[in-house]
């Protein structure tokens, strides 16, 4: 692929994008930017979600465990239906009756103004962190591309600029409006390229589709099941850490919560649920098939080497130009694959799915940030408070904000740094789930508002000191321990804060 084609491919996709945008904005009134004026189809808002979970990081991730996890990845995602169940006949209805904008909006009438803001500010942090480095992994992809083509002068910085812009020019005008639809195009240029590069391996292997399914079913490497319960990956510890992924971030997670309420009604976003668990199943299934396929072909053509005892570089792939085996990430297998050995047009395709696996997640998240500032701290949450300009502002500081973290990521450069920074933005869902539960599952007369800033960071630091003692037990089981201490925190400093203003 030379750079005129990339850079028309590119250039085509954004101005289909900020066409959509134009569309979808004409007649609207400023709350639309917030809730779609809460009349967006629930099959489209299911579909175009599964572009926003999967992201730039599973589309290149996802294959590539393959090598070290199998198909165990998918006992978590049997955890998410359940967490997804969890949302439907749990958090739904409250956010439906209460008729929230923002869905802490929950916590400031439950609690009050401190922990409204306490919950809004820990989503901020937490997307803030995770959309930039979703971007950064996506960059710099971008930038071995650009490399290829002989531009090793363009910085990094003006990559990550240029990208930021792009998202900003189609979302500041219709929001969550125009990002549903603009999820809907890209979901389906992630799946598609992910088709189109099965076809490809299957062709190069000289198998047809089923029977390439077929091999695949029957590789060892196809196993769900982990049984040792020391294992991280446990099933078990799969299945109750996805349960807690999917209750935590989605039904806690303003970003996705804000497409489901733009459904009509409660049983159109019920229904939208419920599609979404099946499209999510059969893709994230169709993924890891994917990535058995392409470990069958980099073993059948000699370019793909396993070294299972290498954790930090578990495969090796063979550079097409000096024929040296170069120590690999399995997050670059897929790139690797598709951008050196296959056809160009499967080329081009997997630059438009990955393009459309970053750009689903960040548009997304730099929506779901602007609300939430809006609405929670701004309190933008009635017709005469809104202000579009104030908005506009909002919008371009936060996407400023998340320049800087990617830069900063850069900066950084170790990976076993940023992978501790990306896993300790997880922590901060753990207050969240603990708030929500406190207010589901205490009686309204207690209202710990005061001390909920302490009992969070208490929670944080209570469950990073667990974590690092128990790292290989604990496994993914971090949100719902998180969530535990911020409960127990809670319940504790409020008895000490109430028994202090008796006295």
């Amino acid at each position: 692929m030379n750079i005129w084609i990339f850079l028309g491919i590119l250039a085509s996709y954004f101005l289909m994008l900020i066409g959509i945008s134009h569309f979808t904005s004409r007649g609207k009134d400023h709350s639309s930017w917030f809730n779609a004026n809460k009349s967006a189809p629930w099959p489209v808002v299911a579909y175009g979600m599964v572009g926003t979970s999967l992201s730039g990081v599973t589309f290149l991730s996802i294959p590539g465990w393959v090598a070290t996890s199998n198909f165990s990845y998918m006992q978590t995602v049997m955890g998410y239906l359940i967490g997804y169940a969890f949302i439907a006949y749990w958090l739904l209805p409250t956010y439906y009756s209460k008729n929230v904008t923002s869905i802490y909006q929950y916590l400031g009438e439950r609690f009050g103004p401190v922990t409204h803001k306490t919950g809004a500010l820990f989503f901020l942090i937490s997307r803030t962190v995770g959309a930039a480095f979703r971007l950064y992994l996506v960059a710099i992809v971008f930038q071995i591309l650009v490399q290829s083509f002989g531009l090793q002068s363009v910085p990094f910085w003006l990559l990550v600029l240029v990208t930021i812009a792009l998202i900003f020019s189609y979302t500041f005008k219709g929001g969550i409006k125009t990002v549903i639809w603009t999820d809907l195009v890209q979901t389906t240029f992630m799946l598609v390229a992910g088709i189109a590069a099965f076809i490809w391996l299957a062709k190069s292997l000289d198998l047809s589709i089923p029977s390439l399914l077929a091999e695949i079913q029957n590789d060892p490497k196809s196993n769900w099941w982990v049984t040792d319960w020391s294992a991280g990956n446990h099933f078990l510890k799969n299945l109750v850490s996805g349960a807690f992924i999917a209750l935590c971030m989605t039904g806690l997670d303003q970003d996705m919560m804000q497409k489901n309420l733009t459904c009509p009604s409660l049983a159109a976003s019920r229904k939208n649920i419920a599609l979404f668990c099946v499209i999510l199943v059969i893709v994230n299934f169709g993924f890891l098939s994917l990535g058995g396929a392409l470990y069958k072909y980099g073993e059948s053509t000699g370019v793909v080497e396993i070294h299972s005892n290498n954790a930090e570089n578990p495969i090796s792939v063979k550079n097409k130009e000096t024929g040296e085996f170069e120590p690999t990430i399995t997050d670059k297998l897929f790139a690797r694959l598709a951008l050196d050995y296959s056809s160009g047009l499967v080329g081009i395709i997997f630059v438009l799915g990955l393009i459309a696996a970053a750009y689903s997640s960040a548009d997304s998240a730099l929506t779901g940030l602007t609300t939430s500032f809006c609405v929670d701290f701004l309190k933008m949450d009635s017709e005469e408070n809104l202000n579009s300009r104030v908005r506009l502002i909002v919008q371009f500081i936060i996407a400023m904000i998340l320049f800087l973290v990617i830069l900063l990521f850069k900066q950084i450069s170790e990976p076993a740094v940023i992978s501790s920074i990306f896993k300790a933005a997880g922590f901060t869902y753990g207050p969240l789930l603990g708030f929500f539960a406190f207010g589901f599952l205490f009686p309204r007369k207690y209202k710990p508002d005061m001390v909920s800033p302490a009992a969070a960071i208490a929670a944080v630091i209570a469950t990073a000191f667990v974590s690092s003692t128990y790292s290989k037990e604990i496994g993914f089981l971090i949100l719902p321990v998180n969530g535990f201490f911020t409960l127990f925190f809670l319940f504790i400093f409020h008895k000490i804060y109430s028994i202090k203003i008796l006295r």
